[in-house]
């Protein structure tokens, strides 16, 4: 038993190094694909309920086609494709000047995993404003609010209520999903425990590892349902 304490105490250094990997990707990745996501959700609705009869409008319409597809194509493909596309894939892409496309791993990570949640984020937020019923709008143009208004505070506030827990579950994957960057060789908390297994022959880092994760998930999870509790009081305060 101390020999065990002794050898991950021993560890515990590389796997905090690792941990800080893990971190920084969950963080960066939250913090551009879910303002990414609700652009792209707004966008598509706003598109939606305009007429496409003069010449702008038409070009809207087009890169709301662009959209779809890049929708289609990052939920329809798995994200360790994603990943082995922008760090291998791209270095076969050729330059004008004749130098090809080399994103270091971070980079690549990022890259895969924004566009990746973002795509899942938009769906999530484009469902919770489907959601909002249509008697809001009504109501907001009667107002005489404008459509950018109404979005941004009638719409929007009652979507986020809904929204909470589909994004929340989305943010847990997200942790558990930032493993995958250590099969480009990025060193984050998975790849430091397989450095020290492969190096030990112990399952023990694995096991200080999978804590790791269960702490992260857990604090995510007292977080949103302390946040989901918020807002429920703050509706009731409306009502």
């Amino acid at each position: 038993m101390q020999d065990s304490i002794k050898y991950i105490l021993q560890i515990l250094p590389q796997m905090l190094e690792g941990l800080k990997i893990t971190i920084k990707l969950f963080v960066v990745t939250l913090v551009l694909s879910l303002p990414l996501g609700l652009l792209i959700s707004l966008f598509k609705e706003a598109v939606s309920k305009r007429p496409t009869d003069n010449f702008v409008i038409r070009w809207i319409v087009k890169i709301r086609f662009i959209i779809n597809v890049y929708l289609w194509v990052f939920r329809g493909t798995p994200l360790l494709l994603q990943l082995f596309f922008f760090y291998f894939g791209l270095t076969y892409v050729t330059l004008p000047n004749g130098e090809s496309i080399t994103l270091s791993m971070f980079t690549a990570a990022v890259i895969s995993f924004v566009l990746n949640y973002a795509a899942y984020f938009a769906e999530i937020f484009r469902g919770g404003i489907i959601g909002v019923s249509k008697g809001q709008y009504e109501a907001s143009k009667a107002l005489g609010l404008t459509g950018i208004q109404t979005m941004r505070y009638v719409i929007v506030p009652q979507m986020i209520r809904t929204v909470i827990p589909p994004i929340a579950n989305e943010t847990i994957v997200l942790v558990k999903d930032t493993a995958l960057a250590s099969s480009i060789a990025l060193i984050d908390l998975l790849k430091a425990a397989q450095r020290a297994v492969n190096r030990d022959m112990r399952v023990s880092p694995y096991l200080v590892a999978a804590l790791f994760y269960l702490v992260i998930t857990l604090i995510l999870t007292f977080g949103f349902n302390y946040v989901e509790k918020r807002l429920s009081i703050s509706e009731q305060g409306v009502k």
